[in-house]
């Protein structure tokens, strides 16, 4: 009995693994909108240009900075130096030399003023003098000091600081030019950049603000297919056309190795369209010729587009553009087999 209950279940799984796989069911063909998606070029533009500008008026010096450099917010590019300021610091101090003297003796002054009315032999009138004197010269001693550090300020207004973080664009002067006070040593773009898109008017009803784009690979070059396009976001459509085009700003991320105007190939979607897509691995190519196979069995030759990327993140798939019509049902290559 043991041996008739292992031989019949032996049996079983020996049928069961012999029997053929349950085929795939069929994909019914249908046509289906998708976005109508436009290549147009777009230009990297940086969000805000900020001069870097001189301070004081002077001499420039230690530019250490040229186009294409990154700079960070605050860090010293160049220096103006003023000889005059040198100067006027000399003078100052000897000014406050000759008024550190005069403190001296009228101290003593007043020390002696202070023992004589002590002593009954000096006047009040004196005493008081010998105050004010020291007073009065104390008070431009001070007022020395202030106009010194004012002029200490001046000079440390010398260096030329960068506005903010970014990239250097403009460098126009060169060390050991003479600069007036406000110029502009080098043209900064903020780090911020943005894809400035312009598109036909025909097009600016499909504009609109948070709509998804893909952006190309850089120089022009055809989008690898192992590496995705990158995924952007329509950040302000400006309500002014320019040329009978809708100019709009898009946001990608990785924009700050990019140059500043270089063009940029992206798709944007200009509406929707009815057509019939179909997955890539149901497609054969045989001979130069594209063929689907039907759940008949037969295959049939298609034109096919190219594949179809999608702005929503969703596999894509290859159009159709004939050979097929609406309700047919196809299969994969292996799933006929």
């Amino acid at each position: 009995m043991i041996r008739h209950t292992a031989a019949l279940l032996a049996f079983t799984v020996l049928t069961v693994a012999g029997q053929p796989a349950a085929a795939a069911e069929p994909l019914t063909v249908t046509r289906q909108p998708v976005e109508d998606l436009k290549a147009v070029f777009a230009t990297v533009e940086s969000v805000r240009q900020i001069k870097a500008r001189a301070r004081i008026g002077g001499t420039l010096s230690g530019l250490s900075v040229r186009e294409g450099d990154r700079v960070a917010e605050g860090q010293v590019i160049a220096t103006v130096g003023d000889p005059k300021l040198t100067l006027q610091i000399a003078a100052l101090d000897a000014r406050l030399r000759s008024l550190q003297a005069q403190e001296t003796l009228a101290e003593a002054e007043l020390g002696r003023a202070r023992q004589l009315r002590a002593s009954g032999t000096g006047s009040q009138q004196r005493l008081d003098d010998a105050v004010a004197a020291l007073d009065v010269l104390r008070a431009q001693a001070a007022a020395m000091r202030a106009d010194r550090a004012v002029v200490e300020q001046q000079m440390q207004e010398g260096d030329v600081l960068s506005p903010a973080d970014g990239r250097v664009l403009q460098v126009p002067l060169l060390d050991g030019v003479v600069v007036m006070a406000g110029e502009a040593v080098a043209t900064i773009a903020a780090e911020s950049y943005v894809l400035r898109l312009r598109l036909p008017e025909r097009h600016a009803r499909f504009m609109r603000t948070g709509d998804p784009v893909l952006v190309g690979a850089r120089g022009l070059a055809p989008t690898d297919a192992a590496q995705p396009p990158a995924r952007g976001t329509i950040r302000r459509v400006y309500p002014e056309l320019e040329q009978g085009q809708v100019v709009a700003d898009a946001e990608v991320t990785g924009l700050g190795d990019y140059f500043v105007g270089e063009r940029v190939r992206v798709l944007v979607a200009t509406g929707t369209r009815d057509t019939v897509v179909v997955p890539a691995d149901f497609l054969v190519r045989r001979l130069g010729v594209d063929l689907l196979r039907l759940a008949d069995g037969r295959e049939v030759p298609v034109q096919a587009g190219r594949p179809m990327p999608t702005l929503d993140g969703r596999p894509g798939g290859v159009e159709i553009l004939s050979g097929l019509k609406p309700g047919d049902r196809i299969i994969r290559p292996g799933d006929a087999e």
